[in-house]
């Protein structure tokens, strides 16, 4: 409830400081795109796709609308369509809807529900035409789990400071509020294929920053940023026991970098997810449930980075490739025996995946996509409810239209 409240005090502010202005005095701006993707794997559907036959089974929609009731403040918000397989999406959800007063050049703030500014993508992935890539590096920025990463309920406040002709600009961004990971997010579907749930799935407190030098060097960015959540919620395994406060804290750091120019562009970035989860058991149903008060702990230590380039061939033609690597140090050989005593062994410990881009203009309006995927380990989206069975490799092909206005 508390959501749609800051939600609504947003519109309810542009509402109150645009009344006596025209339209046209509002500046308001609209703006949006929408997307067809079809994918083909070789070895494993992905996504609650039939992708092994190739599948159609992508489709976005995003629509925002801005308006700026005075000079230093502009008001907006933005709500997507997704649709992928059967498990994700088709549904509206908003993506954000916040107030941004700017002070000048040094200070402003941001309010309501904003884009989370860590990374070197985050706080633009939610933009497909701003890009080549069809899918951003998986580890970085899984799909399935856009909407709940791109944005917070809270506030940013945030500036350039000079520093002088020798040294660039510093770009400073902190945040603070609360983060809200729903139960359908793409974070929690192996938790439930292998039987258990999370009903309300995990909010929590989130706080952070991220410093980006724009250095002498014209078009080199270099950055740093810090991520802090403290998330809890309710675990379950029905028949067998009834998991309550679970304690999920992360503490991430980020290190990133891109340079381009008229025709190339190189970027990179690497970050840390290392945490011990704990969640306490609060009722036995079976006589082989953990006794009551037992704390289960489940510790990960996530690695992911990823090296990219493109290239600017023509106007309307761009080509790139990137290499990106996520593994669980932590995460054990065999998750788990099924009833026959079958080991499910965790190829989703690691991905590593090579990514072939391509993008051509068609005009202002409509642009394609097509990326050729060579993946090894299957951390992201392959699972086995979608799978007879599983190879540690597969191939993916992905190709996207576009329409933006």
């Amino acid at each position: 409830m508390k959501h749609w409240t800051i939600t609504m005090f947003v519109a309810a502010l542009a509402a109150v400081t645009g009344a006596a202005q025209s339209l046209d005095d509002l500046n308001i701006q609209i703006h949006g795109y929408a997307t067809q993707g079809f994918v083909y794997t070789t070895s494993n559907n992905w996504n609650s796709m039939n992708s092994s036959d190739g599948s159609p089974a992508w489709t976005e929609a995003v629509f925002n609308v801005t308006a700026q009731p005075e000079p230093k403040l502009r008001v907006g918000t933005q709500v997507r369509y997704f649709l992928m397989g059967s498990e994700f999406g088709n549904a509206i959800t908003l993506d954000w809807a916040s107030g941004d007063y700017k002070v000048n050049d040094k200070f402003g703030v941001r309010f309501g529900k904003v884009k989370t500014p860590n990374g070197l993508f985050n706080d633009i992935q939610d933009i497909d035409t701003a890009f080549l890539w069809s899918l951003l590096p998986q580890g970085n920025y899984p799909i399935t789990s856009r909407t709940s990463i791109l944005a917070h309920y809270g506030g940013v406040v945030y500036g350039k400071l000079p520093l002088g002709k020798q040294a660039g600009k510093l770009e400073y961004q902190l945040y603070f509020g609360e983060r809200v990971l729903p139960a359908g997010d793409g974070f929690f579907v192996p938790i439930i294929e292998g039987g258990a749930e999370m009903p309300n799935g995990l909010t929590g407190p989130t706080s952070g920053g991220t410093l980006r030098w724009y250095t002498p060097l014209n078009g080199l960015l270099l950055g740093v940023a810090w991520d802090r959540e403290d998330l809890t919620g309710k675990f379950e395994v029905p028949g067998v026991f009834n998991g309550e406060n679970i304690d999920a804290p992360f503490k991430i750091p980020y290190f990133f970098g891109k340079y381009e120019n008229s025709k190339w562009m190189f970027a990179s970035e690497y970050s840390r997810v290392p945490a011990d989860h704990k969640t306490m058991v609060t009722s036995d149903i079976i006589p082989q449930a953990p006794p009551v008060g037992t704390i289960l702990h489940n510790v990960i230590d996530h690695r992911t980075w990823y090296a990219m380039t493109s290239y600017k061939l023509t106007e309307k033609f761009t080509a790139g490739i990137y290499y990106s690597s996520y593994f669980d140090v932590k995460a054990p050989r065999v998750t788990y025996l099924d009833s026959t005593n079958y080991p499910h062994y965790w190829y989703n410990r690691f991905q590593k995946d090579w990514a072939l881009s391509a993008r051509y203009d068609v005009n202002q309006y409509i642009y394609v996509k097509g990326e050729q995927h060579f993946i090894d380990g299957m951390n992201f989206g392959f699972l086995d409810a979608d799978n007879n069975s599983l190879s540690p490799t597969s191939k993916q092909t992905i190709l996207k239209i576009g329409v933006n206005f």
